[in-house]
């Protein structure tokens, strides 16, 4: 029997060769560029993300949702809830079944915070979300005037329609906040456990709606009354800080149930964790001033190149605020975000 050749043997005079021994030299493989084409994969949008498994829906299907992974060929880029993918492998939704998400689709928009005015990593909420709903509590804990306009400059930022939401009416009077913010222009819907939703849900019909605010201002309990099968968990408010309980700790977006005599798209609704502090070190203190268009007006009077900072010379703000045309705690909240952004602090409002 025939020894088998050693390594060093091959290529020194021999007449083997190494496809004798059905292994081919490492660079023989043959190499391509081509790489699959899966622009006819299924299309599904991701409605919430939990330890890197990602329940999807579908798009144009009656099916139940279907739980898959991410492709390597994705790489570091994240998939956040509100995203529109394509997948691939099994998506019948079956129980012990995993697709695999193969593309990520152009955003529309991404609605982004930073953990505080010093950091500079972007931390991406929703995609692809038409409107923002700024859910803040009259009392319990009570709405925070800072944070409701840091929410509104990352909505603008990212070109997202704000609405305002003040929750808990038949505790507190809600003129106070709505009339700090009717000069704005944008819709105010304000709620009680027991009142009509239907102002609300006109709003949000057709329309992909992201719920933003403080743990305790009500964002579960508005989900559970607009899509009865919710089931989002609700909490109370710590009597010592009068902060709420976090119960929502992941992003889920859920489709609205069809009104009566309605055939339009009903919307969709995206409940996100309560935020304790809302950085905006991504955004350009430029854009803040579209958080604030009823302050524009007399931003036109400032001398060019003015920063609209406290100490910034004949500033046409100031002079509104002298002539008892500007609400001084308007002017107040815009310098404070912008001098967070423009110095970043630790103040979030």
């Amino acid at each position: 029997m025939n020894a088998r050749p050693t390594r060093g043997a091959i290529g020194r005079g021999t007449d083997f060769d190494l496809h004798d021994f059905g292994r081919p030299a490492r660079r023989t493989r043959p190499r391509t560029k081509q790489r699959p084409d899966y622009s006819e994969a299924a299309l599904a949008r991701v409605i919430s993300v939990d330890r890197g498994r990602y329940r999807c829906l579908l798009e144009n299907s009656e099916s139940r949702p279907l739980l898959a992974t991410k492709a390597r060929r994705i790489g570091r880029r994240g998939v956040i809830v509100g995203d529109r993918v394509r997948v691939v492998g099994d998506t019948s939704g079956r129980d012990g079944t995993l697709a695999r998400i193969v593309e990520v689709m152009a955003r529309r928009t991404v609605l982004n915070r930073t953990a505080d005015d010093t950091d500079p990593t972007e931390r991406p909420i929703v995609a692809n979300a038409d409107q923002l709903v700024v859910v803040a509590s009259l009392i319990d804990p009570p709405a925070r005037p800072g944070m409701i306009d840091r929410v509104l400059v990352a909505g603008y930022a990212a070109g997202v329609a704000p609405i305002i939401c003040l929750t808990k009416s038949d505790l507190a009077d809600p003129a106070p906040i709505t009339r700090l913010y009717e000069p704005l222009g944008l819709p105010i819907v304000v709620s009680s456990p027991t009142c009509e939703l239907s102002g609300l849900r006109d709003l949000l019909a057709s329309k992909v709606t992201v719920l933003v605010g403080h743990s305790g201002v009500g964002k579960s309990t508005l989900i559970n009354r607009l899509v009865p099968d919710a089931d989002r968990r609700t909490g109370e408010v710590n009597d010592v800080t009068g902060k709420g309980r976090q119960t929502s700790t992941s992003a889920v977006a859920l489709e609205l149930p069809q009104l009566p005599g309605h055939k339009d798209d009903p919307g969709w609704v995206i409940d996100t964790p309560g935020v304790r502090s809302f950085g905006l070190s991504h955004v350009d203190p430029a854009a803040i001033l579209d958080a604030f268009h009823d302050l524009a007006q007399y931003v036109a009077d400032c001398p060019r190149g003015c920063s609209h900072h406290a100490d910034a010379p004949e500033c046409g703000l100031d002079a509104a605020l002298g002539r008892g045309e500007l609400s001084a705690a308007r002017l107040a909240s815009f310098r404070r975000i912008l001098d967070a952004v423009d110095h970043p602090a630790h103040e979030n409002g």
